[in-house]
């Protein structure tokens, strides 16, 4: 075999392996945030899959062209567990079916789309971000300002002039694969241990919820995690609204609160949907990867029985 040839064949070896280092990688990381003039550029683009969350008769009535519809609430992004509401799924099995029913497989940007009407219905597109993280999936997006943002560039007669399409897509199924970050899933015990480690607990309740004048029909006791600090979801965007607040702004908020913008810390709130808009802002919007989701959140740790401090018994 002369040089020349061997210095082919190892050419070819290295191609061969870098191609399938490629393949081996994950999906990349998409950012976090994107606009409305982003998804009008990229809906119906190869491998990029847009889920518009609002109920079913919004959705059929007008979506983003090749948008496709899941219903939140009922289609098993979360389940009850042991009298637990809105949990992630053990069963990861029946989600990977649903997501790949929707299209989607490993290679997928996904773009998520809520009502976009108030921050706590964003709460809709960060829990489901968080769950493909959860499963694996870094190409996720959030459509900041939601179909609400969508649908506010109108004409002189009001009417939108984004393009809208009517009626259900119908999209071919793909395999979705998960690759699990158990890491990512903490129940009672782990939420302790990390607070004692030294974590921060974060509330991302109303501040009557964390008070203890009120609290959430399925919790068992009033107050909040002890040494927990308030931080209400509502904070996160502008006015309330759909539109998260930019870095800047949420870092000032954040130093008012009295909640770093760093080092470990734990969100929390009723069932882990509030908590989803506290962590996607600390983790993906402020880059801090030490904060982490409590998905069972207060009707868990009451459920457990486990310790509560409220400023103010309603009892």
């Amino acid at each position: 075999m002369t040089r020349f040839t061997q210095g082919i064949r190892s050419l070819v070896a290295a191609a061969a392996f870098a191609a399938a280092t490629l393949v081996a990688l994950p999906a990349w990381a998409a950012e976090p945030l994107v606009d409305v003039g982003w998804v009008k550029q990229n809906a119906g683009a190869d491998g990029v899959v847009i889920i518009d969350a609002r109920p079913s008769t919004d959705y059929l009535r007008g979506h983003i062209p090749g948008a496709v519809n899941t219903n939140y609430g009922k289609d098993g992004w979360r389940v009850k567990d042991n009298g637990v509401p809105g949990v992630f799924p053990k069963d990861t099995g029946k989600l990977a079916e649903l997501i790949g029913g929707l299209g989607i497989n490993n290679a997928t940007h996904v773009v998520l789309v809520a009502p976009g009407s108030s921050s706590s219905d964003m709460g809709i597109a960060t829990r489901m971000y968080w769950t493909f993280k959860v499963l694996g999936h870094d190409n996720v997006s959030v459509l900041n300002g939601g179909m609400k943002a969508y649908l506010s560039e109108v004409d002189d007669q009001k009417k939108p002039v984004n393009p809208l399409e009517k009626g259900a897509a119908k999209p071919t199924a793909k395999t979705f694969n998960v690759a699990l970050r158990e890491a990512m899933l903490v129940d009672g015990a782990a939420v302790q241990a990390a607070i004692d480690a030294g974590a921060m607990p974060v509330d991302n309740r109303t501040h009557d919820q964390f008070l203890g004048v009120n609290r959430h029909p399925a919790s068992k006791a009033s107050g909040t995690i002890p040494g927990s600090v308030n931080l209400p979801q509502s904070w996160m965007t502008e006015n309330g609204g759909g539109n998260f607040r930019n870095a800047d702004t949420l870092k000032k908020l954040y130093a008012a609160a009295g909640v770093p913008t760093e080092g470990a810390q734990v969100n929390f709130c009723n069932t882990g949907h509030w908590a989803s808009i506290g962590w996607f802002v600390s983790s993906e919007l402020l880059g801090n990867k030490d904060a982490m989701l409590y998905d069972g959140s207060m009707t868990a740790w009451t459920a457990e029985g486990k310790p509560m401090e409220a400023s103010i018994s309603t009892n």
